[in-house]
């Protein structure tokens, strides 16, 4: 299977994985109060606590979901 094709965008697993993805990206900026981006860029260098914690929760986030998550929804 390939991970980025147009025919595989194009299906109902393909439309629900990007929907739910839209929007579980919408819901984790608003839940942390920027994105990832803001907080790692800005908050970290106004030395901010709650950056800092928001990052690290960010990257283990990623981590989980590119090596187990994924690699599960990817071989239904």
């Amino acid at each position: 299977k390939e991970l980025f094709s147009w025919e595989s965008l194009f299906t109902l697993r393909g439309f629900i994985m990007i929907v739910v993805g839209g929007f579980l990206v919408g819901f984790g900026t608003r839940y942390a109060g920027a994105c990832t981006s803001g907080h790692a860029i800005m908050g970290i260098s106004n030395l901010q606590w709650p950056s800092l914690v928001a990052t690290i929760c960010f990257m283990i986030g990623g981590f989980i979901m590119a090596n187990l998550i994924l690699p599960y929804i990817l071989a239904l």
